[in-house]
């Protein structure tokens, strides 16, 4: 592959884990006796850490005292939602033009065969964005990927903002996305955050460069189980065992 960055955005404070993580980051919280950033490292490997951006907020100096040099940091100081945190690193981005990951450090379950394939694939097409989808009928509040007649990609719709017959949509977002760095950090000064949240959200980047005649493409994944996130002791337990299950198959 061409050139190609990563932004890991890991600033949250993961208040409902707390009881189980006392004051650590969320993404430093164990999933096999291992933080999960570090996992989520590992599935990005395909990327020199030299190119990784860690995006860092509560409890940044456990990360950066663990993760030393090997990554860069990007200090998020308020947490204003997912576009704002990649919007952090549009400084360290100036003159980039390559492709930039974004993935995230609680979510490690990504298989890096597939975040490869997926990179590769924008790459060879040309696209200026790229989103891995998946199904899964367990995950029912994920956000959905909504199509035109013709089969294009046109919107992602958050779970709790579908309608009645979006919801029957089987096709689910992951939250992974390979950009152009250079359309990326165009497009996101347009985002808004007219939402009950008032927090700047990274998926609404694909949508608006569809409307600015950008080319969106996405990429299936056949586990939905990579979509697992941990927000939750359950989610925390889910993941686990996925975990140990695939580390027996191999």
């Amino acid at each position: 592959m061409k050139a190609i960055r990563a932004i890991v955005p890991a600033a949250g404070k993961g208040t409902r884990l707390q009881k189980l993580s006392g004051d650590l980051p969320k993404a430093m919280f164990r999933v096999g006796n291992r933080p999960m950033l570090e996992i989520v490292l590992e599935n990005i490997s395909f990327i020199e850490e030299k190119n990784v951006y860690i995006v860092v907020g509560y409890g940044k100096d456990k990360i950066m005292e663990y993760f030393s040099d090997r990554c860069n940091y990007v200090e998020q100081r308020q947490q204003l939602g997912t576009g704002h945190a990649v919007m952090e690193c549009a400084e360290a981005f100036q003159g980039f033009d390559g492709s930039v990951l974004v993935t995230f450090g609680d979510m490690p379950l990504f298989r890096r065969s597939e975040l490869e394939k997926m990179c590769r694939q924008h790459e060879e097409n040309g696209a200026d964005c790229t989103l891995m989808t998946a199904e899964n009928p367990e995950l029912e509040m994920w956000a959905r990927v909504v199509r035109d007649e013709q089969g294009n990609f046109r919107a992602i719709v958050e779970g709790k903002d579908c309608s009645e017959e979006q919801a029957k949509i089987k096709e689910l977002f992951s939250g992974v996305m390979v950009f152009n760095s250079k359309t990326l950090f165009e497009v996101l000064p347009q985002v808004g955050c007219a939402n009950a949240q008032k927090e700047y959200y990274l998926t609404e980047v694909p949508e608006l460069m569809v409307k600015n005649g950008m080319k969106v493409e996405t990429y299936f994944t056949a586990d939905g189980d990579d979509l697992r996130g941990i927000n939750t002791p359950e989610d925390l337990e889910a993941c686990e065992r996925i975990l140990l299950k695939r580390y027996a198959a191999v």
